[in-house]
């Protein structure tokens, strides 16, 4: 009898508190990360991962403002965290005072100074193979004060210099792995090797398993100074096809799909035509940056009135309105106009084939043979794209473009790769001639790493930088260069202004849209909120909660 009370007792009790029967969310998302150190490699699929078992020192909120999560207070000049000092050489620096959380790896180590240290000293090494090494090079002094508290001095001033998007590494496990041998890091980081050892993480949750390709476990790390998380248990599966990422969310196999990389904008417009009264939606304008890198070492692109004529001969409107409905805007350059720094002024590109067709005879590609074009050295204009497989609308643009270039004379085979395989091609720049992906961005964020001289990839700088088309303009150099170092608004807007001029002449990178982030939310899910740029919504995953 008393075991009967007590399973009737327990059963109400779940009866009257559902909610709290769920203790596991099961998320869905299309790609697999390439590595699981935060520094190397820059893929989106990591970085939402990454978000739920760390913290930057700062991020951007939903509100697009600077906030600091690692550290106690946002350092400012007013505040006099943060200060414009002479330097040896006679140029103009800036100190910064950062005071830190108490905040412990999931082993129970404290996360310290020592932790800064050596995440900058990884950052800063030549052969270490971080992908925005410049950043941490800027930093020329350290200065740690005790455990909690230290002094970083920069080479420069610049008018973002409190954006500390600084992820730590875990000294005390990842040291002796870096110190035995830099230029292996990259290939033996534990992050990698003995991905779920709980040191290696300080956020709310830590890596339990990893299966590559399949799934990610997560579980609350018992360390977590902060917020407990809802969730005890976080199932992270990876189903790289959006259509059966689609059908696994519909069979209730995942609770919810990730807004930011998840199912495709064309999927959820008509998803919620047939289940609006199930599910909420938001669709949240963002700064997704969708393009094509040109391989400017390819003969045929190097010519920008090839370029030129390739973008023209892109009906992207037609593109937005059939498959997304007119809700992706069409990119004109890098620099969104949700961003501050936008410019209207820069060149815009209409669709024109027969302008199309006039470049290309101007180029040199004015013989046609069999519905292709050829140089007079009888070099065939014949071009691959590579993008990532199992994203049906993306590969569906790329057939549109196929055929479209086909009208103007240019023949493009399409090249499909798993998320993965991609990401290491295009960070070693091993596509022949176009690529097509997505940029994820941050507010006033100067496009340097992608548009910057210096931030070509190669063997020699340890495959760090984003400027994959090695693409090589001093004029362009000198604005971004400068835009950094604009205090002023107004005059920075302005160096804005001729970095989108720039690039709209010479188009390294051909626009194609500025993406929708499409979030699909069971009812019961609250506290997701989409963020619209590089710092999405997992970064704040102890707020999310499951409510019948």
């Amino acid at each position: 009898m008393t075991c009967r009370l007590v399973l009737l007792v327990l059963a109400l009790v779940a009866l009257v508190n559902p909610a709290r029967a769920k203790d596991e969310l099961v998320v869905g998302m299309t790609q697999t990360p390439t590595t699981w150190n935060p520094l190397i490699s820059a893929m989106l699929a990591k970085s939402l991962i990454n978000n739920m078992t760390a913290r930057p020192m700062t991020a951007w909120n939903a509100d697009w403002q600077l906030v600091c999560l690692v550290c106690m207070e946002l350092p400012s000049i007013e505040n006099g965290k943060a200060r414009v000092v002479d330097l040896a050489d006679g140029k103009k620096g800036m100190e910064i005072d950062v005071e830190m959380r108490d905040m412990r790896w999931g082993d129970g180590t404290p996360v310290t100074s020592r932790d800064v240290a050596f995440t900058l000293e990884v950052g800063r090494h030549p052969l270490a193979g971080v992908t925005a090494s410049e950043s941490f090079k800027r930093i020329i002094k350290f200065d740690a004060k005790d455990d909690r508290r230290f002094t970083m001095t920069i080479d420069r001033v610049t008018f973002d210099y409190n954006s500390l998007g600084l992820t730590l590494l875990p000294a005390h496990i990842e040291k002796p792995i870096f110190d035995s041998n830099p230029a292996e890091y990259r290939n033996k980081t534990a992050f990698d090797t003995n991905s779920t050892n709980p040191g290696l993480y300080f956020g709310p949750y830590r890596v339990v398993e990893v299966v590559p390709g399949s799934r990610v476990v997560l579980e609350r790390n018992p360390t977590w100074t902060g917020e407990k998380p809802y969730f005890r248990r976080i199932l992270v599966r990876i189903i790289e096809n959006t259509a059966a990422l689609e059908a696994n969310f519909l069979s209730g196999n995942v609770d919810y799909v990730l807004g930011e990389l998840g199912l495709s904008l064309d999927q959820v417009l008509a998803f919620e035509k047939r289940h609006r009264d199930k599910y909420d939606f938001i669709y949240k304008p963002a700064l997704i940056y969708e393009h094509i890198d040109t391989m400017l070492d390819n003969k045929l692109l190097d010519d920008r009135r090839v370029r030129q004529a390739i973008l023209m001969a892109i009906d992207r409107r037609a593109i937005s309105e059939k498959l997304f409905e007119g809700k992706q805007p069409i990119a004109d350059g890098p620099i969104s106009p949700l961003d501050p720094m936008f410019s209207p002024g820069a060149r815009r590109y209409p669709y024109d084939p027969a302008q199309a067709r006039k470049l290309l005879d101007e180029a040199g590609f004015a013989e046609i043979r069999n519905g292709v074009r050829h140089s007079a050295k009888g070099e065939r204009l014949a071009l691959e794209i590579t993008t990532t497989a199992g994203n049906r609308v993306r590969e569906l643009v790329a057939q549109v473009i196929q055929s479209q270039l086909r009208q103007v004379g240019i023949e493009l085979r399409i090249k499909a790769e798993p998320p993965r395989v991609f990401s290491e091609g295009l960070s070693r720049r091993q596509f022949s001639a176009l690529a097509m992906y997505a940029w994820v961005q941050r507010p006033e964020g100067v496009p340097r790493s992608i548009l910057h001289s210096k931030e070509i990839p190669s063997a020699d700088n340890g495959w760090s930088g984003q400027n994959y088309p090695g693409y090589r303009n001093a004029e362009m150099d000198a604005a971004l260069d400068a835009a950094e170092r604009e205090i002023d608004p107004a005059k920075r807007r302005a160096l804005f202004a001729d970095i989108q001029r720039i690039h709209a002449d010479d188009l390294p990178v051909l626009p194609l849209f500025f993406r929708v982030d499409p979030f699909v939310m069971p009812k019961q899910l609250k506290g997701v909120v989409p963020t619209g740029h590089l710092n999405g919504s997992t970064l704040w995953v102890e707020q999310w909660r499951w409510e019948n």
